[in-house]
């Protein structure tokens, strides 16, 4: 919707076109004349209402035949605000939309008016890099408005970051030597700063490696060790690996490197 709002202000009448209720279409159907990507999203989409207004005229429990094959059937059910929206969030998904906004902003001269968004100099460029972010995600699922206060489930967090590759099995976290930071505080035969130098290179290379992908960290998570301690807090984040997925979780102290007499 923000992005609708952003491509509609100041759009000149004749790029709107003067008798269509849908403008966002009518400006995708205009660029998608002379740029080949924005062509693409317009047939996507007529596909999509084609599918749609047929789904409305088969009888209950039928579905058309040509969705199997069709790209389009990993969303065959498109709600009301999804079809509002049908223009700016098949261009999302098809990660397009970047581009598409982006000789938007290069041939604003065509299709607005001096002093609209996309033909600002500053503002036009920069939404066009704001929208690189998004279009590089994998939208396996997408949320519904009783999900805004939600986090995504796990399984998400990885198909978003499968964009990032796979890594080679051969680099697996199981073969991380390991950890030697208690026995060094155990035995007290490490200086204090050479201890905190340590902890912060373990909490570095068990955090940000070649061999995981940090997919989600949250601090300040509280863990309860025993019932009669009180909580502590520390960092919690999620990792990638090539066969797996791991969950972690780090003391503050530790990620500070200052346990200090903490047990």
């Amino acid at each position: 919707g923000v992005v609708e709002a952003c491509l509609l202000h100041m759009l000149k009448r004749r790029a709107a076109g003067f008798l269509r209720t849908d403008k966002v279409a009518a400006l995708f159907t205009k660029v998608g004349k002379t740029y080949a990507v924005a062509g693409d999203v317009c047939k996507k989409v007529q596909e999509l209402q084609q599918q749609v207004e047929s789904r409305k005229t088969q009888p209950n429990g039928q579905e058309p035949l040509k969705r199997q094959g069709s790209t389009t059937s990993k969303a065959p059910v498109l709600t009301p605000q999804a079809l509002k929206h049908i223009w700016v969030r098949t261009a999302l998904i098809e990660k397009v939309l970047d581009k598409i906004v982006q000789y938007i902003v290069d041939n604003s001269s065509k299709y607005y008016e001096k002093e609209a968004l996309l033909a600002d100099p500053v503002c036009g460029p920069i939404l066009a890099s704001l929208l690189v972010g998004p279009c590089a995600l994998e939208y396996t699922k997408l949320k519904t408005a009783d999900h805004y206060w939600t986090d995504p489930s796990a399984d998400e967090l990885v198909q978003r970051h499968r964009i990032h590759g796979v890594h080679g099995r051969q680099d697996s976290p199981s073969k991380r030597p390991a950890l030697g930071i208690r026995k060094r505080h155990s035995s007290g035969s490490a200086s204090e700063d050479r201890f905190a130098a340590s902890a912060r290179e373990y909490v570095e290379s068990l955090h940000q490696n070649s061999r995981t992908h940090l997919l989600y960290g949250k601090n300040n998570v509280l863990v309860q060790p025993k019932d009669d301690l009180e909580a502590i807090p520390g960092y919690l984040s999620l990792h990638q690996s090539a066969d797996n997925l791991t969950l972690k979780w780090t003391p503050n102290q530790l990620m500070n490197g200052t346990l200090g007499d903490s047990e």
